[in-house]
């Protein structure tokens, strides 16, 4: 997308303009205005689109959410290659800055393609990128999936928590494809031992979660 072709505001010299939902940025320009922000929680840049967060139910997101942070945590404790983040803001590209709920990567010591830049942001494709979505029509289910996919991100987990169903996509010739449920878990590709125990996590078993992750 050419940003340069589009109308930008004039604002007084020195003015940064604030981010509005649905503005057309660039990656540059969209950090920008939202360093100048401090009073904002959370905003992404989605195929250069600005999608602003709404209000969190406990049910629909807090919940699930919370659960998925205490299982990837433990999954790093025992694992120091290992690196869990929860609401980064990612450079995925031009065009991408997401702000996921929850990621795993590994160190760039053992080939991790994702690092901190200079301003502290994560420059890169995480191995695992987690959201929590409402349902299938999500943006989490429809545009960001695009937008990982696109930014080479290895694994991508999307709990649908309406639908009642936990997605696993692992990137495949530039294609997400499904991870099956064996045995009743999830398994990561990319982190050896990293299961999930999907009719545990949908019940909100957090022990029954964390039990398939410790050694």
């Amino acid at each position: 997308m050419e940003t340069s072709l589009l109308k930008q505001p004039n604002p007084a010299r020195g003015q940064v303009p604030p981010l509005e939902n649905g503005d057309h940025l660039g990656g540059g320009e969209f950090l920008r205005r939202y360093e100048a922000m401090p009073e904002l929680k959370k905003a992404e840049l989605i195929q250069g689109i600005v999608l602003m967060a709404s209000p969190v139910r406990l049910d629909l997101h807090g919940k699930p959410d919370a659960l998925i942070q205490g299982w990837l945590c433990t999954y790093a404790a025992f694992h120091p290659e290992a690196i869990h983040a929860t609401n980064v803001t990612i450079r995925l590209g031009p065009d991408d800055v997401a702000q996921p709920d929850a990621v795993l990567f590994l160190d760039a010591a053992h080939g991790g393609k994702a690092t901190p830049d200079e301003r502290g942001y994560l420059a890169g494709a995480p191995e695992l990128v987690v959201e929590i979505a409402a349902s299938s029509v999500s943006r989490d289910a429809t545009e960001k999936l695009v937008s990982y996919r696109r930014a080479g991100v290895a694994e991508y987990l999307l709990w649908r928590v309406l639908d009642g169903e936990i997605d696993w996509f692992a990137l495949e010739d530039d294609e997400y494809r499904p991870i099956p449920v064996m045995d009743g878990l999830l398994r990561s590709g990319v982190f050896p031992g990293l299961d999930l125990p999907v009719a545990a996590a949908l019940t909100g078993d957090l022990a029954g979660v964390l039990g398939a992750v410790r050694p």
